[in-house]
């Protein structure tokens, strides 16, 4: 017994002691999930914080995005029944040639225009997916806060 008091003692002088809080502190779990660099909010909220945030702003912007669609809605909406109702009653003449002729000519333009902002646009999605990838709990707050806020 003396002999396996002795490695015992000795076993313990191995081992060290790992305080487990400054351990979660330093690993948090969005860490192991989405990589060491999760982003500078990450860094200075509590994900609570995070997801609270993102969740109030989105659902904000979900709400305002509501409201405002029904009023651009209403609004194209009447006055495309306005026009209808007035060019049936002989208010307003429309000539369709004219109309088709304009339209074709915008498409062309706007054609255009698509190929040259292309570069633009593809550097605003990719600086839009990397924030999104470094602040992912808080990206994740926004939509859902978003989703609730257009159902609301």
């Amino acid at each position: 017994m003396a002999a396996h008091r002795g490695e015992q003692d000795s076993d313990e002088d191995s081992y060290e002691v790992v305080d487990i809080t400054d351990y979660a502190r330093r690993h948090q779990w969005w860490s192991r999930v989405f990589g060491n660099n999760s982003g500078p909010i990450a860094e200075k909220y509590s994900v609570t914080t995070q997801l609270m945030m993102g969740g109030v702003t989105g659902w904000c912007a979900g709400y305002l995005f509501q409201r405002v669609g029904k009023i651009a809605a209403t609004a194209i909406g009447g006055g495309f029944l306005l026009l209808q109702i007035a060019n049936h009653s002989g208010y307003v003449q429309v000539d369709w040639k004219k109309v088709e002729k304009d339209v074709n000519k915008a498409k062309k333009h706007l054609k255009k225009k698509a190929n040259k902002a292309a570069p633009e646009i593809n550097s605003f999605i990719e600086e839009s997916t990397e924030f999104v990838k470094k602040n992912i709990v808080l990206s994740g707050g926004f939509v859902g806060g978003f989703l609730l806020g257009l159902a609301s």
